[in-house]
């Protein structure tokens, strides 16, 4: 039966019934659920891109970058700032660098788009699967605005900014230079920031000499840098650099062959406070306070380079020469005994983790590295660093410390269990029982032309005292100090040929500034008349008196400062003929070269040139040169004069070591040792260039009754010179115009035998004047 039009109308306009419209509520709740939800992230994701900071740090990027000190060949020596940077160009970072960096942080980072949901996946299921978080699911550009932007905190706020950024940073910068800022900015520990840096602080090498096994361990460092920072945790490093080398292999960076050879690699890091090629921190931190004083804080962040004049195998061998001298000092005057005493357990374990706790790398200084002794016994000793670290020493390394075993030694001196001592490996690399040197020391050398200074050491250890003895120490300069009294006095009618009598005086109180002085020469001993250049040679006292007394306190006072010493430091009495004022070695070092350069007072500087991170010269040395007429100090006849009984002293006098070892004619100096031997010198040149060394204690006490000036500091300045000179030409006498020469000797054209100063002290038969030979003691200046 067939259904009418209106029959068919109606049915189809029929009403709904209830339950569908009961389905269609109940399934247009959770749609308009998710429209509401997606509509409030949009709003949020609108809010948030609206607040987010401008990306101007990285588009204009301006990073911090450290004051650093450079040797004038190019050496550096000091860092100083928050942040250690070495910014590269993308194309100056090895392929190396950049494939471990990809395979450890972000294999696909050359093909998302800042946000890598595929990787993230598979982060997830690796992390899932070893039970840990191997990998990590933030792309590279993500980690760049976490770092340049956002606070460390876990929030979803902030990984949704992070991912905004990442976004925006996309949009603004290619590919490349989002790599290039990454491999500059991050933090790698250390104060490193950057992987050029952490190349150097790990290493000791520029990032182009990475190995693939070398560039695995830093590209592990950016997700957590003091967890596998390999000093630190050298084991957790490994494990890590291992998996940064698979995952290279699996991206197809390495080939079987190449990732078995990283894998067998040994790996050398730099040894704790070796970061630097030269050691010369008393040299950067003295760069550091000149360029402070002219650009203030700025010098820790602009990436100022500060170039000075040291030359890198002079600084090398004046620390060598330093640190000889101070040990074979330290080893005359034998073992003090242990620093401390540490109350170990029984149990060695237990003893070991007592150490731990008690010891660091912080506590070494230099080569003395901190140990405990577990056991003593002659010609046995079982010292430990902490765990696994343990090591046994036989009699050949414990000659230093032989009487601290035995059953007599002093209980102070006695070496037992609890010991806390230092050790340190010898030339064959075994370790020997030493101790810290208590005493001092400081070198200073410089070009006698310009004032360039080339070595500077300013004292045995920086990081344990940061005072620099070569220009903060005021010390009593002794007869180091004499070439300048008998430079004035040549200009008061004395010759070298002058006959003065080295006898005993009294000097009045009036005329020493204190009490009644009874002067000695260094060895006791009185031997009459002498000429002037013999004098000098033999460091004869009673003739500096004579010669003082002779010419005046005032004149000479007021003489000393041609050669830049300070008149108020120096008193105007008698006792400034041996050297009782006060300088610093750099003074003596400027002085000093007076003599050497015929007669220019050159004031010494450290500084070259200052320039910007792009090589712009800010600042550069003008140095005062020697043949400046204007900066002349003295004649350059009384120059001349005074070089040669300089080297006359270096022949056959007091510092003839340093002619007999040396096996050169040009050297010339003068000894010095102060009352009491509180201070040994030596200051002395070849006519190129001159240096000071200076050894004591930094609380004025006694060196030793045998120490002296020609027996502590003269064997540093030849150890040093006999690598400073290594082919620098022999320099013979030139005489002066206005000198004449008569018999063997030399004098002022005016001021020659019959003019000059025949004698001072004695009589025209050889007898003190005034006195008898017997009754010279009762004479009183």
């Amino acid at each position: 039966m067939r259904m009418s039009r209106t029959q068919a109308r109606s049915r189809k306009a029929k009403p709904p019934s209830n339950r569908f419209r009961l389905v269609l509520t109940l399934a247009a709740i959770p749609v308009a659920a998710l429209l509401s939800g997606l509509l409030l992230i949009t709003l949020a994701l609108v809010l948030a891109n609206d607040r987010l900071p401008p990306l101007d740090a990285l588009i204009d990027y301006r990073p911090r970058i450290a004051l650093r000190v450079y040797t004038a060949d190019d050496k550096l020596i000091g860092e100083f700032g928050e942040e250690r940077r070495t910014f590269v160009r993308i194309e100056d970072v090895p392929d190396v660098m950049k494939q471990a960096v990809l395979a450890a942080e972000d294999t696909r980072f050359f093909d998302h788009i800042g946000i890598d949901l595929k990787g993230a996946l598979r982060a997830f299921v690796a992390n899932l699967l070893a039970g840990g978080t191997e990998q990590g699911a933030s792309t590279i550009t993500m980690q760049l605005a976490r770092e340049f932007f956002l606070s460390p905190e876990r929030t979803y706020t902030r990984k949704i900014s992070e991912i905004l950024l990442a976004l925006r940073i996309e949009e603004s910068l290619s590919k490349e230079q989002i790599f290039e800022l990454y491999l500059n900015q991050i933090y790698l520990g250390k104060r490193a920031y950057g992987f050029a840096a952490a190349s150097q602080t790990y290493f000791g090498k520029p990032l182009a000499s990475l190995t693939v096994a070398e560039a695995a361990v830093l590209a592990g460092l950016p997700k957590a840098p003091s967890r596998f920072n390999p000093m630190v945790n050298p084991k957790r490093a490994v494990e890590r650099q291992r998996y940064i080398l698979r995952r290279m292999h699996e991206a197809g960076f390495l080939t079987d062959d190449g990732l078995q050879a990283a894998l067998d690699q040994k790996l050398n890091f730099v040894p704790p406070r070796a970061d630097y090629p030269v050691h010369a921190p008393y040299v950067a931190e003295l760069a550091r306070q000149l360029a402070f004083d002219l650009y203030r804080e700025e010098i820790y962040s602009a990436g100022l380079k500060v170039y000075t004049t040291i030359r890198s195998d002079d600084q090398q061998a004046a620390n060598a020469a330093l640190e000889q001298g101070i040990l074979d000092y330290d080893r005359r005057h034998g073992f003090r005994g242990p620093e401390r005493i540490l109350d170990l357990p029984a149990d060695r374990t237990a003893a070991e983790e007592a150490v731990d706790a008690a010891i660091g790398d912080g506590d070494d200084i230099g080569r003395f590295e901190a140990a405990v002794v577990l056991s003593a016994a002659p010609g046995r000793v079982v010292v430990t660093r902490g765990r696994d670290a343990t090591y046994e020493i036989g009699a050949e390394g414990l000659k230093f410390v032989a009487n601290a075993l035995s059953e007599r030694a002093p209980a102070a001196q006695k070496l037992r269990r609890g010991a806390l001592v230092r050790i340190v490996r010898n030339a064959k690399g075994q370790y020997e029982v030493g101790q810290l040197p208590e005493v001092q020391a400081a070198l200073v050398s410089m070009n006698t032309y310009d004032g360039a200074v080339r070595a500077l050491v300013g004292g045995f250890d920086f990081e344990r005292n940061k005072f620099n003895r070569v220009t903060q120490a005021w010390r009593q300069p002794g007869s180091s100090f004499k070439p300048f009294i008998y430079s004035a006095a040549l200009e008061k009618g004395f010759m070298t040929t002058t006959i003065i009598n080295d006898a005993p005086v009294l000097i009045d109180p009036a005329r020493t500034g204190g009490q009644l002085w009874d002067p000695k020469n260094y060895d006791g001993k009185f031997e009459g008349p002498m000429r002037m250049r013999t004098a000098l040679a033999k460091s004869k006292n009673m003739v500096s008196v004579r010669i003082l007394d002779s010419i005046g306190t005032q004149y000479a006072q007021d003489y000393i400062t041609r050669f830049g010493f300070d008149a108020e430091r120096h008193p105007a009495f008698l006792t400034m003929a041996l050297g009782a004022g006060s300088v610093t070695p750099w003074q003596m070092a400027a002085a000093i070269s007076v003599f050497a350069n015929g007669g220019y007072r050159i004031e010494p500087y450290i500084i070259d040139r200052i320039t910007d991170n792009n090589g712009r010269v800010l600042a550069r040395a003008r140095p005062g040169l020697a043949g400046t007429e204007s900066l002349r100090a003295i004649d350059r006849r009384n120059a001349f004069l005074m070089d040669s009984m300089l080297r006359e002293v270096a022949r056959s006098g007091t510092a003839a070591r340093a002619q007999g070892t040396l096996k050169r004619s040009d050297l010339a100096g003068k000894t010095g040792t102060t009352n009491d031997s509180y201070d040994a010198w030596f200051a002395g040149y070849q006519p190129k260039i001159a240096a000071v060394a200076w050894v004591g204690y930094d609380q004025p006490r006694k060196l030793g009754d045998r120490e002296t000036g020609g027996g502590l500091a003269l064997p540093i300045w030849i150890n040093y010179m006999s690598r400073a000179l290594r082919g620098v030409p022999e320099q013979p006498l030139e005489v002066p115009p206005g000198v004449v020469q008569v018999g063997s000797d030399y004098y002022y054209a005016e001021t020659r035998p019959g003019q000059g100063v025949a004698s001072l002290g004695v009589s025209e038969d050889g007898v003190a004047a005034g006195s008898d030979a017997d009754m010279i003691r009762d004479q009183v200046f």
